[in-house]
């Protein structure tokens, strides 16, 4: 294993989640009334009304469908039913719907936010920070899923990455379960 391998696949993400949680903390105890978006419903609803609802539906469903394929062992569903080309279907063409759906919602959302001049002018230079940055996740994870499993041959990431995941949260890391996984994923 290389020390690269040891960085980007154990030093990183518990960084990463090391500050999440302390960011969390920190924020809470300093900033506890700064923690709600301002709202903007009042300069516009039309557009909001549909943006709002689709980009949080799909989001939950993403989130779901990523609790579902990487925190679940696959014999746990086999327990319910569940056989791999059900589960490969519904993570593919929900998970699909799900990445539309709420890539949808959030273009309606910048673009409210672009269009409508009292909402660009409630727009904070973080609130620019954060499309940037969920819109690249969201984009490359659609990306991901459209190059290997919808028109590529399959990747089964319930080889490697799933279980890299459930054995950094129990705290036994195995960055060599990452070093093959394609760059997308």
């Amino acid at each position: 294993m290389s020390t690269g391998s040891l960085l980007l696949w154990v030093v990183l993400p518990y960084a990463c989640a090391v500050v999440f949680i302390v960011g969390h903390i920190w924020r809470y105890r300093f900033d506890k009334f700064g923690w709600t978006t301002r709202s903007s419903q009042t300069y516009e609803s039309r557009l909001l009304r549909w943006g709002s609802p689709m980009f949080h539906l799909g989001i939950l469903m993403v989130i779901a469908g990523h609790v579902v394929g990487l925190l679940i062992p696959r014999e746990w569903l086999y327990a319910i039913g569940i056989d791999e080309h059900m589960y490969h279907l519904g993570a593919t063409w929900l998970g699909t719907a799900a990445a539309i759906l709420t890539l949808a919602g959030l273009a309606i959302l910048i673009y409210r936010r672009r269009t409508v001049g009292p909402v660009f002018l409630a727009t904070t230079p973080m609130d620019k920070v954060m499309y940037v940055f969920l819109g690249a996740a969201l984009f490359f994870g659609t990306l991901a899923t459209l190059v290997y499993q919808v028109f590529g041959s399959g990747y089964s990431y319930r080889e490697s990455i799933s279980p890299w995941i459930r054995q950094m949260i129990i705290f036994q890391p195995h960055p060599e379960m990452m070093e093959q996984v394609p760059i997308f994923f």
